[in-house]
Parts: structure tokens; C-alpha cells; sequence
């Protein structure tokens, strides 16, 4: 068997930076409770690893449970403002382990929603990068999914309105160049920031190269990850055989009797667990 992996996968900048700093909290905040508001990447493994260190993982509405001058890591896909304002209130040491990139994009929407602009944001509704970023915006601000969404999007005033289109910075790049391509035919004055991280892009088309080389495709990453499902998505698209595995102890019986299998993995992914794949395969 021949096993390729992808030019570009695992660990993001802004994961690894978001690990190493809920690693730090741990290591220097031995047996005081250390509190994560969500997960800090979204890896199962990594979670389970953290939590057996006493890293304790709540939900942003548990926010009043935590006491008074806390440990309390910002997870990597950021939190709304609200929640912040929360923990300074109660006077805690914030570990902001915010990506960089999201936290640029959270900047961005609270000054252009502040000035009168509308922000149409695209990206999962439901991710936490887009309800923290939801919660930096003012009224003018709209979040879509894709095309269809971006095709039934009615605003008033649309030939006046200043619009600026922003997009999760794990979202699929050909799904936001649709968007994009509606949404200039409706609104005259648009500005687009493609907010995509880089990483993700090149991720992306680095599985796209991956796929014309191999006889089926594995997708490491946690089944929460939006962009590991992004990936997984691409591989099934545009190869004969794709499967998402969280370990190597997932791996389907018919991967083994390839002659090349391509690996590539989500920016959640450590490089241990990608290496368990690449040895069990060998």
C-alpha cells in the first residue's frame, strides 16, 4: 500500500496556540478549578486529555456557576461580548485563547455594524465562532448558510445600503465564491472581506490535488469539527471511496485493501492521532 498524505493538515495556528495556552492554565493552577467556556477545540481526545487534567468544560449559559476570580479559558472559536463582560465582572483570570483571525473578524463586525453598514456574515449558525462573532454585531447584521440562502436575502433600500460580506473563517471557499457572486448582482455598494483563514484554503485545495492521486480518502478529525466535515464533504465529492474517522481505530475494513490511500486531517487534529492512522495502515 502507498499512503499519501495531504501537503497541509492538522493543527491550525490558531488551535495549536489555543492548546498550549489551556496547557499553560493547567500546569501553572495545580488543584484550583480551571474552567473552559465550551471546548476548547473541537477534539474529542484533546477534551478527554484536558478533563482528566481537571479542565472543566461549561456551557456559556453555566456562566454564573463560576466563581469569583476563576480560571476560565476563552476557547479557540471565541465568545460573545456579553460573556466576557460577565467574567470581568466577576473579576476572573481570562485566559483569551481566541484565535487570532476570529478575533479580528469579531473587530471588524462590531465597527462596521456601529457605523451604519450592514454585515452579512456566511458560515454555520450554529458554530461557536459564529455566535461569538454574533454577539460583538449590532442590529444591521445577518448571518446566511450558502447560495440559497444568500439568493432569498431581501434588504431594504438594497441599491443605498452600504454592505459588507464577511464569512466564518473555517467555511468552504467555493461555497463563499457563490455567495459572493449573488450577492454583488443585489447590492451596488458591497464590500467583500474574505475572512477564510488561509490555512483553511490551502487545506481545501490541498485535498483537491489529494484526491486525483488516491483510490479513497481518510478524514481525521472530531465529528464536530466544521471543518473536518468540510473536508470530509470535498473527499466524497471528488473521490471514489472517503470515510471521517476520529482514530485509527476507525478505519473501514475495505481501506486496506487499496493500492494508494491519501490521508489529510482537520486543523483540530493532533499530529499523534494522525500518525496512529499512517501506522496502522502501514
Amino acid at each position: 500500500m502507498k499512503i499519501i498524505t495531504s501537503d497541509v493538515l492538522g493543527f491550525c495556528f490558531g488551535v495549536r496556540r489555543a492548546v498550549e495556552m489551556a496547557q499553560k492554565a493547567l500546569d501553572e493552577n495545580p488543584g484550583k478549578p480551571v474552567y473552559s467556556l465550551g471546548p476548547i477545540i473541537h477534539n474529542e481526545s484533546v477534551l478527554a486529555s484536558f478533563e482528566k487534567r481537571g479542565l472543566i468544560v461549561i456551557d456559556e449559559k453555566q456562566i454564573d456557576s463560576i466563581e469569583k476570580e476563576a480560571v476560565v479559558i476563552i476557547r479557540a472559536h471565541g465568545v460573545t461580548l456579553s460573556c466576557i463582560k460577565k467574567l470581568e465582572t466577576k473579576k476572573c483570570v481570562i485566559v483569551d485563547a481566541t484565535c487570532p483571525r476570529v478575533k479580528a473578524s469579531q473587530k471588524m463586525v462590531e465597527r462596521y455594524t456601529d457605523k451604519n453598514d450592514y454585515v452579512i456574515i456566511s458560515g454555520d449558525k450554529n458554530h461557536g465562532e459564529m455566535i461569538g462573532i454574533a454577539g460583538f454585531a449590532g442590529k444591521n447584521f445577518v448571518q446566511i448558510q450558502n447560495e440559497k440562502d444568500a439568493v432569498d436575502l431581501k434588504l431594504s433600500d438594497g441599491d443605498k445600503i452600504n454592505v459588507i460580506l464577511m464569512s466564518q473563517t473555517t467555511f468552504s471557499v467555493n461555497e463563499f465564491a457563490k455567495i459572493e457572486k449573488v450577492l454583488r448582482k443585489k447590492f451596488r455598494n458591497i464590500a467583500v472581506m474574505n475572512t477564510i483563514c488561509p490555512a483553511t484554503e490551502e487545506r481545501q485545495n490541498a485535498l483537491f490535488n489529494l484526491c486525483k492521486k488516491a483510490d479513497g480518502v481518510l478524514v481525521i478529525g472530531g465529528k464536530t469539527s466544521a471543518n473536518t466535515k468540510r473536508l470530509y464533504s470535498i473527499a466524497s465529492k471528488n473521490c471514489k471511496l472517503a470515510s471521517h474517522i476520529q482514530s485509527a481505530d476507525d478505519i473501514p475494513d475495505e481501506f486496506f485493501k487499496l493500492k494508494t490511500v491519501g490521508i489529510t486531517a482537520g486543523a483540530s487534529t493532533p499530529d499523534d492521532i494522525i500518525q496512529q492512522v499512517i501506522d496502522k495502515l502501514s
